[in-house]
């Protein structure tokens, strides 16, 4: 890889991420996905792997939030957190 960028290594796992069809959001540090644990273990299995095409190691930073029987909490927990800011 050229440089010290990482953008196109970085842009392959979200590129992984976008193809599954999972709920996601990507930022400054961060990609987030929801779903069950077999089918994101597999995207992240799956941006790894692109990831691992620009060189030899990868780095990963896994955090999860396990709560059974939820979903769209991708939003929700934003939207929360936004209207107890809005009552302020």
């Amino acid at each position: 890889m050229s440089g010290d960028s990482m953008s196109d290594a970085v842009a392959a796992a979200v590129r992984v991420v976008r193809e599954s069809g999972l709920p996601n959001r990507t930022d400054a540090m961060f990609t987030t996905i929801e779903g069950e644990w077999d089918e994101c273990m597999a995207v992240v299995k799956g941006a790894c792997d692109a990831v691992g095409q620009y060189g030899a190691r990868v780095s990963l930073v896994l955090k999860a939030d396990i709560r059974p029987g939820r979903s769209g909490e991708l939003d929700g927990k934003v939207d929360r957190v936004e209207a107890k800011l809005r009552e302020l």
